[in-house]
């Protein structure tokens, strides 16, 4: 697989706790999400795939210790993966420690379909305070957005606005960059002052309400392509209305 041929999501999420139940729902949720896709197979250290026949178990036990092991669909022509990482608190927003949910997907027509859905599925699965799936080539130029004049210099890419370290934003809830689609929490999407009627009338005719007041908000119709001016103004301009995303605003 490319980089310009994957999905990736990611979604930020308070810490796990001992034998936290959300790793499970949130890999039952992208199942339900994604017809006929099951994610009982593992990855062995030498590159092997292990089937999972007890996977919830498996999981479950896993997590005990508050790790997410990957987890992945067995095939290697069309690879589905999902797996967590624990944020310490020393390199977290408002110094919480957090959980992220990384996964990824082959980006084709069935995916690009599903994305909302899966997006949403895992976020809210996690009880993620906001998340984003964005094309991996595209998420490479936006994660170059970050920057600091000690620990990561240089100028972001395309006349982008240059991001804060997420350990110098001052709350969890406030999302740290953009992405094709993105998930707010309800608490996020106060935070950062969406929606209001007048100011994004755009942006929720490709907007949807989740089943926990959050919103899944979706920047351009097809997937995201930096070397497309349309959805480059789009992203610019997005970043323009919400100057509070990736800590470029007072509060």
């Amino acid at each position: 697989m490319t980089t310009q041929s994957t999905l990736d999501i990611i979604v930020y999420a308070p810490a796990l706790v001992g034998r936290d139940g959300r790793t499970l729902a949130v890999v039952h949720g992208m199942e339900r999400a994604l017809a006929g896709v099951r994610l009982a197979w593992r990855v062995a250290d030498d590159g092997r795939l292990i089937a999972l026949p007890q996977r919830d178990a498996w999981l479950t036990e896993g997590t005990k210790d508050g790790r997410f092991p990957l987890v992945c669909n067995g095939d290697e022509s069309y690879p589905i993966t999902i797996y967590g990482l624990q944020i310490p608190a020393r390199q977290a927003p408002g110094g919480q420690p957090l959980f992220d949910v990384h996964a990824e997907l082959p980006l084709d027509a069935a995916v690009i379909t599903a994305a909302a859905d899966v997006l949403g599925s895992v976020a809210e699965s996690a009880r993620a305070f906001w998340g984003h799936a964005t094309p991996a080539s595209a998420g490479v130029e936006i994660a170059r957005q970050t920057r600091d004049p000690v620990h990561k210099p240089g100028v972001p890419p395309r006349g982008l606005p240059a991001l804060k370290l997420p350990a110098k934003s001052r709350s969890p809830e406030i999302p740290h960059r953009l992405g094709w689609l993105n998930y707010w929490s309800a608490a996020a999407a106060q935070a950062i002052g969406f929606p209001e009627p007048t100011r994004d009338a755009e942006l929720l005719t490709r907007a949807r309400r989740t089943a926990s007041g959050g919103w899944i908000v979706q920047l351009t119709d097809a997937p995201l392509d930096l070397d497309i001016p349309a959805h480059l103004d789009a992203l610019m301009r997005t970043y323009e209305r919400f100057p509070k995303i990736g800590g470029r605003a007072a509060p």
